[in-house]
């Protein structure tokens, strides 16, 4: 009798709550990352990002970047250092994307005025040569923006 209630309670507990650690197959942690001496890929896009930091992230040149993973394989976490040696973490267990890069990086700025910052602009990402870790990114900062692409007129264009 007292298995049937320990099967009972044990199967109760099972489905009442999800393991919160788990994340999203195929996603990998730094720790497996080194393990496995797997070598990211960083998505191309990391060098056109263009995105003024004491700004939202929504604001960003092209919204859809946004919802890319910045590794491939998706990973966890990601440590950003910038050229001022300040550290950022970006975790997210589904994988971190580009916003949640941002995210971390804007927290930081989001309260500077653009005169209280000497390189307002992000300019690119990309790995940290100096250390043996993939998952470290480094973070590329300027004083201006890469121009923006214009947009031409349906007018002007048919007049070309």
């Amino acid at each position: 009798m007292s298995a049937d209630v320990t099967e009972a309670s044990g199967s109760g507990a099972a489905s009442r709550r999800k393991s919160s650690s788990a994340g999203s197959a195929g996603v990998l942690s730094a720790k497996e990352v080194g393990e496995q001496n797997l070598t990211l890929v960083l998505d191309k896009d990391l060098t056109k990002i263009n995105w003024k930091i004491n700004t939202s992230p929504s604001t960003i040149n092209e919204p859809e970047l946004l919802k890319k993973f910045i590794t491939k394989p998706p990973v966890k976490s990601v440590e950003l250092l910038t050229d001022t040696n300040m550290h950022f973490t970006a975790r997210n267990l589904k994988g971190v994307t580009y916003k949640d890069c941002l995210d971390v990086i804007h927290k930081q700025y989001k309260k500077k005025a653009d005169d209280e910052l000497d390189k307002p602009y992000l300019i690119g990402i990309d790995r940290d040569d100096d250390d043996n870790s993939q998952t470290i990114l480094r973070i590329y900062m300027g004083k201006e923006g890469a121009a923006a692409p214009k947009k031409k007129k349906k007018g002007a264009a048919a007049d070309e």
